[in-house]
């Protein structure tokens, strides 16, 4: 880190100047990134700014409107302070002049009573420079060192988290694009207080940039993602301006984040592995012949040709998240085991593993003459009674095709998501009408429809959030209402006047026109995402 103007007086070349600071004194912790020797008033422009300027003052003018000016370009420039020498030019005191043009600029100025050798004040400096860049550079060879073998490790969001606060010494939160919290370390402040009304700050803070320092909140935050997809943002409290070392710690993590999300893969059976990865290249149309993946089950025992397909999700209902690692790796066991008993063919593996939205996924092949409701209440039941808990099982529609099965899960994963929030005791869901709700609720944790639900409702979303005002309720009302405004006042308690004057205040925040049926379907189906959005999964 670059020394301060505070710093370099304690340097011992300086002290022995006697120093004493005449002018900006509450600026003192201005960075000094070089020193430069300066005897004519015109040198501003051979500044970039951050230099702590030397001079005696021999040719400084005596007229108090340039020595004005001088001060003014100086400040203009950015340098960091003015150092001058008494004795040549000014026997004891600067010019009245100068030191009030310093105040108002605030930039410091510093007088030194004895004689000082320039030559040793730069050479002090520089050293103190180049010695701090040097510490800083080892230091981020060290974070590159740590972050490198968690990377390699395999570790988990929490154990990033964590060593980011360790390192930092502040609180750390890691969020995503809807500003949910999905991991943080309090470094051993209250979390509850951390975490306070996340969402509303959060919302306050955008920086311009990846990576970038909020001097409203203290926040260094920078953006988590790979291969063009942003997923979320980490976050060091900070409270003050972030040191190179600081700034270097959020990005490294933020890499090692972004790494692990791609590569984490925690440890299952060989057999559920490749049963996996056959269903999730079959999901992700990574087959550039179903052939290939028919080939490939067949391999495994099941055969997916001329069969006819049906896919089934499973998750624990009273997990965290969609399950630990730990869980759905047997709960994945415990479905093929019921599959087997049952006789039924089917690949079983974990799916998206150590995302939020992992699950349980089973890839069932029904010879032509099986009962499908038969075999399901087989499986369902022998999974009910192995699993020793509380598993939800959800499936799609039955598919002839290979090309298919993406939609039978996706069908599933609707179904499995809607009924993890139910209280119902069914062995297996089918898929009820979910329709744009539904296909709203699967693509929540898309980065591109969080961007959608911040694009449409942003500005309405933070307007309450500083306010405490409740205009997106009354936008929910007024679009659930069919745009039926006497509908939708009775139904917010409100008299006509009021609630026609908030839809008023609602196009005004976001510059939209209510009578527009094409921006109110936007605005409904952004509202409808928020919710899917904003779901605490079970």
């Amino acid at each position: 880190m670059l020394p301060t103007v505070a710093d370099v007086l304690q340097l011992d070349a300086v002290r022995r100047g006697q120093p004493r600071v005449v002018a900006g004194g509450d600026r003192l912790s201005n960075r000094v990134r070089w020193v430069h020797v300066a005897e004519v008033t015109d040198i501003a422009h051979l500044l970039h700014g951050g230099e702590l300027v030397l001079t005696t003052g021999i040719a400084l003018p005596d007229e108090p409107a340039r020595l004005r000016v001088y001060i003014g370009e100086l400040a203009e420039v950015g340098v960091s302070g003015l150092m001058v020498e008494l004795g040549r030019r000014y026997s004891s005191a600067l010019p009245p002049a100068l030191v009030a043009a310093a105040e108002d600029h605030g930039l410091p100025v510093v007088v030194l009573a004895h004689e000082p050798a320039f030559v040793d004040i730069t050479e002090a400096v520089h050293a103190r420079i180049v010695q701090d860049q040097f510490a800083e550079l080892r230091a981020s060879e060290q974070l590159h060192e740590i972050f490198t073998r968690l990377s390699v490790e395999g570790a988990s969001t929490d154990e990033v988290v964590r060593q980011v606060a360790s390192l930092g010494g502040h609180p750390v939160v890691l969020e995503n694009l809807a500003h949910q919290v999905l991991a943080a370390d309090a470094d051993g402040g209250d979390p509850a207080e951390l975490l306070s009304a996340w969402e509303t700050r959060s919302r306050a803070v955008r920086p311009d940039q990846r990576t970038a320092y909020d001097e409203a909140s203290g926040w260094l935050v920078t953006t988590v993602g790979a291969r063009g997809e942003d997923w979320g943002r980490l976050i060091l409290v900070l409270g003050a301006p972030p040191s190179p070392r600081e700034t270097v710690l959020v990005e490294r993590a933020a890499t090692t984040l972004a790494l692990g999300r791609l590569l984490d893969r925690h440890a299952e059976s060989v057999e559920r592995q490749a049963h996996g990865t056959i269903i999730a290249r079959i999901l992700e149309h990574s087959y550039s012949d179903p052939q290939e993946a028919a080939a490939r089950a067949r391999a495994l025992g099941v055969p997916l040709s001329g069969r006819r397909l049906l896919g089934v999700v499973l998750r624990p209902r009273t997990a965290t998240a969609a399950g630990s690692a730990a869980e759905l790796a047997e709960l994945a066991e415990v479905a093929a085991t019921a599959c087997k008993d049952a006789r039924l063919a089917a690949l079983v593996g974990v799916l998206d593993e150590g995302s939020p939205n992992a699950r349980v996924g089973v890839l069932a092949s029904l010879p032509a003459r099986t009962d499908v409701e038969t075999a399901l209440n087989e499986v369902a039941t022998r999974v009910r009674k192995q699993s020793g808990g509380e598993v939800v099982m959800a499936t799609g529609s039955v598919v002839e095709s290979i090309r298919d099965v993406r939609r039978s899960f996706q069908e599933a994963e609707q179904v499995a998501d809607v009924a993890c929030r139910s209280s119902g005791g069914r062995l297996f869901y089918r898929l009820p009408d979910l329709r744009l709700r539904g296909l709203l609720h699967l693509l929540r944790d898309d980065a591109r429809l969080q961007t959608f639900v911040e694009r449409e409702l942003g500005p309405l979303l933070e307007y309450d959030a500083q306010r405490g005002s409740d205009l997106t309720r009354i936008l929910e009302l007024y679009l659930e209402a069919g745009r039926n405004k006497a509908v939708a006042a009775q139904q917010a308690h409100l008299s006509r006047p009021a609630f026609y004057e908030r839809l008023r205040r609602i196009e005004r925040v976001l510059n939209a026109d209510l009578d527009d049926v094409e921006s109110c379907v936007s605005l409904h189906v952004a509202l409808l995402a928020l919710s899917s959005v904003r779901w605490e999964r079970p």
